[in-house]
């Protein structure tokens, strides 16, 4: 082989390395990167539109039980939704058999949606009454969160409990059309 045919090999070899160094730079590897970003974009898509079948699946039981809990909620009227709140604690405690000593309400305003009732109530009973009347609390429709429960002995076998109890109740403003 001759110089002149060994020097234009070579610069054959080199101007086809440079052509596959360029194409995989600016072609191959952008378009490795597009089709892998594609096939994870496509991926996610058919999981979000997995996840809103199913969810439009459900929407007559989400529906039903939002009817449930609003209709539940305390009433739009200040007074009203702590008198509510005022008989189901009075009811409550008589079940279970526990005295009150007080009951301290407060109003929040959250939001334009609702507002929430708080209530601070201090209470005193054995064990299986104060047990009674959580229960009685947790279970009822009236739409109350326990916030907090704090039980504290006020004799020393413990017979007698204090009850320190935080609840917060839903009222909902429905927006004028």
């Amino acid at each position: 082989m001759t110089a002149n045919n060994r020097q234009q090999l070579l610069t054959f070899v080199a101007l086809a390395a440079l052509v596959l160094l360029v194409g995989d730079r600016f072609i191959l590897t952008p378009l490795v990167k597009s089709w892998n970003d594609r096939a994870a974009r496509i991926i996610e898509l058919r999981k979000n539109v997995s996840k809103g079948a199913q969810i439009l699946d459900r929407e007559p039981t989400v529906r039903t039980r939002w009817k449930e809990m609003s209709a539940n909620t305390l009433a739009s009227d200040n007074s009203e939704a702590e008198d509510q709140v005022f008989k189901a604690f009075d009811r409550w405690a008589q079940e279970s058999r526990i005295s009150i000593s007080s009951i301290k309400p407060q109003w929040k305003h959250n939001s334009e949606d609702y507002l929430t009732l708080e209530c601070r109530v201090d209470a005193a009973g054995n064990l299986a009454a104060l047990a009674r009347f959580l229960y009685s609390v947790e279970r009822d429709a009236l739409a109350l969160k326990v916030d907090a429960v704090e039980i504290t002995a006020r004799d020393n076998n413990g017979s007698q409990l204090a009850l320190g109890l935080l609840v917060s109740g839903l009222v909902l403003t429905p927006k004028d059309k």
